[in-house]
């Protein structure tokens, strides 16, 4: 049996310095560092760096001679579209004769009701003074006192049935043109001027005022004005033309004249081809077919029936 001898130290480093070798020529290549090669070829990272923006660069500039993404609507140019589409179509709905009368109709009830309301006010407004004229020399509180502050209410009321049987007769385009209620309106009216104005008169007055007398005539001036001017104003609307027919029934039961057999075989045959068409459905209403026909209600049910018959 042979026993092992220990090796000398020279062939320890020799033994180390092959390992070395070895080892140096088969692990893999360090972490590279800028300006140090880590591939045969010699390439850097940086090199790859500008190879890979370079190839994006070109990608890049092929994909911007692509005009697509400039053509799609953003959701701003679809807002504007809409709201251009919108106003289009509310300006033509305001050029349709309905639609001019029912914004004439609005705006006539609108300027009764301030008329109506301007009226009431000032009436309200002269009831102080006529309370004023009525009691005289009356203690307040008194019978005659207050009685007194009931003459222009009873006056203003009667006034009012006068002035809004006119003003609703005028706004049913039936105007009332009576010199008889005319002549009552004018006496009620002078009645409180007068009563409002005589106890501060220059020659009445015991110290003649000149504002008091203009405060105290302001209700029955505006009175007069509104009784004068509403009925003009409501006469004005009244003679309005609206550019066409302003009814519901003028516009969906226009022609209805009598309407022959050769006239309805006529728009059969029309209707039968629209059906063919594809313009109407193959049971079409009567609704239907007096759009698509342009006739009248009853010429559009004789030609639903003659449909459904055959």
């Amino acid at each position: 049996m042979t026993v092992p001898t220990a090796p000398e130290p020279d062939e320890t480093q020799r033994g180390i310095a092959e390992l070395e070798r070895y080892l140096s020529e088969v692990a893999p290549a360090k972490p590279e560092r800028d300006g140090e090669p880590s591939s045969p070829g010699g390439e850097t990272r940086r090199v790859r760096q500008l190879r890979a923006e370079v190839s994006e660069a070109h990608l890049l500039a092929e994909l911007q001679d692509d005009d697509t993404p400039l053509m799609l609507d953003t959701r701003r140019v679809r807002r504007r579209r809409r709201a251009a589409y919108e106003a289009a179509r509310l300006h033509e709905l305001a050029q349709s004769p309905v639609m001019r009368a029912w914004q004439a109709a609005r705006f006539r009830r609108l300027l009764v009701t301030a008329a109506m309301v301007s009226l009431a006010l000032a009436l309200a407004w002269s009831t102080a003074g006529v309370q004023a004229f009525a009691a005289d020399s009356a203690a307040p509180w008194s019978p005659a006192w207050l009685f007194a502050w009931f003459v222009e209410p009873f006056m203003s009321l009667a006034l009012l049935v006068v002035v809004g049987a006119r003003a609703y007769m005028g706004t049913r385009g039936q105007p009332i043109k009576s010199q008889t209620l005319t002549r009552i309106e004018r006496l009620f009216l002078a009645l409180t001027l007068g009563m409002n104005a005589w106890p501060y008169l220059p020659w009445v007055a015991d110290e003649f005022v000149f504002s008091r007398l203009v405060l105290h005539l302001l209700g029955p001036i505006v009175a007069v004005a509104v009784v004068t001017a509403l009925p003009i104003i409501l006469a004005a609307f009244a003679g309005l033309d609206h550019g066409g027919p302003t009814s519901l029934t003028g516009l969906t039961y226009r022609q209805n004249t009598p309407t022959g057999r050769a006239d309805v075989a006529a728009l059969v045959a029309q209707a039968r081809q629209l059906i063919d068409a594809g313009t109407l459905p193959g049971e079409p209403s009567a609704n239907a077919l007096q759009r698509a026909l342009h006739c009248g209600m009853d010429a559009a049910r004789q030609v639903r029936d003659e449909l459904r018959n055959r």
